[in-house]
């Protein structure tokens, strides 16, 4: 199975063995690849919407893996039994609705050992509540694909220090290892954070208030990330 930039990115960071929980599988290629590869005995690839479920029940019927892949129809984490997965993938959300997706499930939760998170917006929330629930970012990659650039996270069990607030937007992990992608994902979050001062400066009431303010800090700290 032939995977994009992206969802082979969060192939790579899933731990070798075991059951994987894909949520939110889509056309079933993630949960397909991860058996193909070896990297998962067995995967259970679910999502909310019928049309979904059945696009990938027609992926794994066509790749032949009816044995090792199964296909369930529902709400997040709701799907799976405490310690049915050791790993749970959600790639292509928002970070928010990632955050709603762990924080409904916390029984299958205390069970699992790895998350693999893809999010499309959010990542600061994301990995606060990461560190605020005893887990932490043990791995980060930026990728390109479809001439965006893309976050990958790998969290494990286990109580970290918090990181600054402007290292959890920018992520721990990317901002110690300094990869090389690393100056245009800041410039990409510099970007919005301009667009957003932008609208606020068209009302003399917004650049009076608090926001305004810590909306410009917030410019200053990430440009200043910009230089190493």
């Amino acid at each position: 199975m032939k995977l994009d930039a992206r969802l082979e990115a969060v192939r790579a960071f899933v731990p070798a063995g075991g059951t994987v929980a894909d949520i939110g599988t889509d056309h079933g290629y993630l949960a397909a690849a991860l058996v193909q590869s070896g990297q998962a005995e067995r995967v259970i690839a679910s999502d909310l919407n019928l049309g979904p479920c059945e696009a990938a029940r027609r992926t794994v019927r066509e790749a032949n893996l009816r044995e090792s892949i199964e296909v369930r129809q529902g709400d997040g984490l709701t799907v799976l039994a405490p310690g049915e997965a050791q790993t749970v993938c959600i790639a292509g959300m928002g970070g928010a609705l990632m955050t709603d997706i762990l924080a409904a499930a916390p029984l299958v939760m205390k069970k699992l050992q790895t998350l693999v998170l893809q999010p499309m917006n959010g990542a600061y929330e994301l990995r606060h509540y990461l560190y605020t629930h005893s887990w932490h970012v043990a791995d980060e990659a930026l990728v390109v694909a479809d001439d965006r650039i893309y976050t990958v996270i790998r969290a494990e069990k286990g109580r970290r220090k918090m990181p600054d607030a402007l290292t959890l937007e920018i992520g721990p992990v990317l901002w110690e290892r300094k990869p090389e992608l690393l100056r245009h994902h800041i410039e990409s979050l510099l970007f919005g954070a301009r667009r957003a001062v932008a609208g606020m400066e068209k009302s003399e009431r917004a650049k009076k208030s608090a926001k305004y303010k810590e909306a410009q800090k917030r410019i200053k700290a990430l440009e200043e990330r910009l230089v190493w």
